[in-house]
């Protein structure tokens, strides 16, 4: 997967402070990742341009939303990222879904040393987000399949959030399954970091969801 020069484009978006807690943010990674393994040796070589960037595009693609659940947050991408990009919004907050435990310490740690507001949820995707409530947006990144991707966030799709979930070239082959739920509205738009990256935007029809 290559990288787009249009990235430039999404690192001239941020604000000073934005640049700040994400340059934070990236450290913590790295620091973590020394001892914990927390992301791969490839993805710290190229943390802020392919994962951090591409990351930064999930908010931006639904900037007005305030409330986020983000599913397998593990290292945080890109729940934190957009914990970081909503920081001056008082009513804003994203809750982190995580099974593992030592990465849910370090969604804390990090959520602490940037000064983000988050919520960690420690659990099953599928226990945690029938408990969540209403939110405007639900995310994932490199997790499962557009079609478990669904039925994960079905209990938030199914009450209003609206999904957005980056992906790769081999998305097309994902959402033939899904072609056949005439209540999901999906939307593709070119990712800006990705040069064969996509974001995903799934809606539901909460009257067709319950028919």
């Amino acid at each position: 997967m290559s990288i787009m020069p249009r990235a430039d484009e999404i690192e001239n978006s941020l604000s000073e402070d934005e640049v700040r807690r994400l340059r934070i943010f990236e450290a913590a990674v790295l620091r973590w990742s020394a001892v914990k393994n927390l992301v791969s040796a490839q993805a710290q070589s190229e943390l802020w341009s392919r994962h951090i960037l591409d990351s930064v595009q999930v908010q931006k693609t639904l900037p007005q939303a305030d409330v986020w659940a983000d599913l397998g947050s593990g290292g945080g991408f890109p729940g934190i990222v957009t914990a970081i990009l909503l920081a001056g919004r008082s009513k804003a907050v994203v809750h982190l879904v995580e099974s593992d435990n030592r990465k849910c310490a370090f969604l804390r740690s990090v959520s602490r040393e940037t000064g983000i507001k988050t919520q960690i949820h420690h659990g099953r995707i599928e226990a945690i987000v029938p408990e969540l409530g209403l939110v405007d947006a639900v995310s994932a990144r490199a997790l499962a399949s557009m079609e478990q991707l669904v039925t994960w966030a079905d209990p938030l799709l199914s009450i209003g959030a609206i999904g957005v979930f980056p992906k790769g070239r081999m998305v097309g082959n994902e959402l033939t399954r899904l072609s056949t739920d005439s209540t999901l509205n999906i939307e593709l738009r070119p990712s800006l970091s990705q040069s064969d990256g996509v974001i995903v935007i799934v809606r539901r029809d909460p009257l067709g969801a319950n028919q």
